[in-house]
C-alpha cells in the first residue's frame, strides 16, 4: 500500500475529529444560547456557562503608578508579587514563591490564611516596604461564588487542599482577618479574581482594547467585558458603571448537551475516566490536562485497526502499553512533535523510545503519530476560535484584543493559527480582533485590579 493511500485511510479514520462547517455553526449557536442563559436572572440556573459576575468594573489605562501587591494561590505553592506601575504602560515586578506543607493544605482555614499573612509580612519587610500602605489583589483559583469585588464564597476545595472551616465561607474576609492579626502589616486586600480576569487586566494595561481573557493550559476558561444592562443578576448599586468583566466558566459548556454533535467515543472515555464525570465537558475537549489522553485513545484504536505500527515487531507490546497505561502520552508531547520536521523525526522517535521503548520506528509511523496529534490540536484550536468569535461579537466593539495565557497556547506553535482560522469565519464583518500573549496575567493582573480599585477610590475622594 502506498504512503498516500495509508494517510488517506488514517484521515478517513479520523473524520469524526475533523468537524464540518455545519458542526461549527451549531457549536456557535449553542454557545451563544448558553451565554444568554448565563446572563439571565431566571435562566442562569439552567445554563452550563454560569457567567459569574467578577465585580471588576474599572480598567487600567496604562498611566497607573505606585506599588501594588498580588497574591496568587492556586496550588501547593503560592506567589507573592510586588508590582511597581510606572505609567506609560510600564511595570516592574518582584516575586517570591512560598511552599505550603501538609499542615496548611489539610489543616484549618484560619491556619492557612495566617500562614499566608505571615509570608506577606515577611515579603514586604524584605523589600523594606512595611511602613507603606499597599493595596493587594488576590488571585484565588478555586471554585467560588463572588458577591462583591473582595467577597467570594468558597464552593469546594480542589488540587489537594482540604482545609476545614472554609467551605461556604467568604475567603476574602478570612484573608483580611488574618492580615489584621499581623501587628504592623499595612495591607488592604481590595479584590479577589480568577486567572482569566487577571489575564484580561494584564493585557488591558498594555492595550486598553483588551476585552477578552483566555487561559489555555492545564484547564481552559474565558472572561469578557459585558455591558451592565445585559447583566440581569447584577444589583442596581453596581450599575452606575457601564461595564463589568464576566467570568464565563466555559469549561462547563456541554454539560447541558450543547456539544453532543461534536462528541466522540474518545471524548466519552476521557470523561468517564476523569475525576469529575459529566462535568467540564468543553474543557475536556480543549485543555492540556486531556489532550494527551485523547491521543492515547486514538492511537490505541488505530493500532488495533492496523493503521499504525502495522509492520512493527513490538506491535503487541505497544498495544499493551496504550491499553494499560492511561496518560502515558503527556499533553506536552503534542507541542513538541509539532516542531518535528524532515525525514529523521528525532522528536517523535524520542517519544516512541520513552513511551514504548521503541528504538527504530518506521518513519511512516512517525508521520502518522504527528498527524494524529495535529488533528487533536486543530480540533481544539478551531473550537476555541468559534467560541472566541462568539465573545468578540458579544463584546460588540469595532476592535477587540483577546489576551491569552496558559502552557498549551504558549508552547504549541500552531494553536494560535488554528484559533484564528475559525475566528476569522465567525467574527462579524463590523468587528476586528487580535490576540495578545499575556505577561504573567495571574500575578500582574491581580495587582492591576488593586491599582484601578485604588484609583477609583482616590478619584471619588477628590470629588468629595
Amino acid at each position: 500500500m502506498s504512503e498516500s493511500s495509508e494517510i488517506a485511510r488514517l484521515r478517513e479514520f479520523l473524520t469524526e475529529l475533523i468537524p464540518s462547517e455545519d458542526q461549527f455553526q451549531r457549536l456557535y449557536q449553542n454557545f451563544c444560547t448558553q451565554i444568554r442563559k448565563g446572563l439571565g436572572a431566571k435562566t442562569n440556573k439552567d445554563a452550563s456557562t454560569k457567567c459569574y459576575l467578577t465585580y471588576v468594573q474599572d480598567f487600567p489605562n496604562g498611566n497607573e503608578t505606585g506599588n501594588y501587591l498580588a497574591l496568587d494561590l492556586g496550588g501547593s505553592n503560592f506567589r507573592v508579587l510586588l508590582v511597581t506601575l510606572k505609567g506609560d504602560h510600564e511595570a516592574d515586578q518582584v516575586s517570591k514563591i512560598y511552599q505550603l506543607t501538609e499542615r496548611e493544605l489539610l489543616g484549618t482555614g484560619p491556619h492557612l490564611f495566617d500562614y499566608i499573612a505571615k509570608c506577606l509580612h515577611e515579603f514586604v519587610c524584605e523589600l523594606k516596604l512595611e511602613n507603606e500602605n499597599l493595596p493587594l489583589g488576590f488571585t484565588f483559583s478555586f471554585p467560588c461564588v463572588q458577591t462583591g469585588l473582595s467577597k467570594a464564597t468558597l464552593v469546594r476545595w480542589t488540587k489537594g487542599f482540604n482545609c476545614s472551616d472554609t467551605v461556604g465561607k467568604d475567603v476574602g474576609a478570612m484573608l483580611k482577618a488574618a492580615i489584621s492579626r499581623r501587628v504592623g502589616l499595612k495591607i488592604d486586600m481590595v479584590a479577589i479574581l480568577n486567572d482569566t480576569t487577571g489575564t484580561q487586566m494584564s493585557c488591558a494595561h498594555r492595550n486598553p482594547g483588551c476585552n477578552i481573557g483566555l487561559i489555555v493550559g492545564t484547564g481552559c476558561n474565558a472572561c469578557y467585558t459585558e455591558k451592565v444592562e445585559n447583566c440581569e443578576r447584577l444589583d442596581a448599586k453596581y450599575k452606575d458603571k457601564p461595564k463589568i468583566i464576566i467570568n464565563v466558566e466555559w469549561g462547563a459548556f456541554g454539560e447541558k448537551g450543547g456539544l453532543d454533535h461534536l462528541y466522540t467515543e474518545y471524548d466519552r472515555v476521557v470523561d468517564k475516566n476523569s475525576l469529575n464525570p459529566g462535568a467540564q465537558i468543553y474543557e475536556k475537549m480543549v485543555a492540556g490536562m486531556y489532550l494527551g489522553e485523547l491521543v492515547r485513545l486514538i492511537m490505541m484504536r488505530a493500532v488495533k485497526e492496523n493503521l499504525v505500527f502495522s509492520q512493527c515487531k513490538l506491535r503487541k507490546h505497544i498495544t499493551d502499553i496504550l491499553t494499560k497505561r492511561p496518560h502515558c502520552i503527556e499533553s506536552k508531547v503534542l507541542s513538541e512533535v509539532a516542531n518535528d520536521k524532515g525525514d529523521d523525526w528525532p522528536v517523535v522517535k524520542n517519544v516512541f523510545k520513552q513511551v514504548f521503548n521503541l528504538k527504530d520506528p518506521d518513519p511512516k509511523d512517525c508521520m502518522k503519530f504527528k498527524y494524529i496529534c495535529d488533528v487533536v490540536v486543530k480540533r481544539c484550536g478551531n473550537m476555541l476560535g468559534v467560541t472566541l468569535g462568539a465573545l468578540v461579537n458579544k463584546v460588540g466593539e469595532s476592535f477587540s484584543i483577546i489576551g491569552v495565557d496558559g502552557s498549551v497556547y504558549r508552547c504549541h506553535p500552531n494553536l494560535d493559527g488554528y484559533m484564528r482560522e475559525t475566528l476569522d469565519k465567525f467574527v462579524e464583518k463590523d468587528y476586528r480582533y487580535d490576540i495578545m500573549l499575556s505577561e504573567d496575567g495571574s500575578g500582574r493582573g491581580a495587582a492591576l485590579v488593586g491599582a484601578v480599585v485604588y484609583r477609583d477610590y482616590m478619584d471619588k475622594t477628590r470629588l468629595k
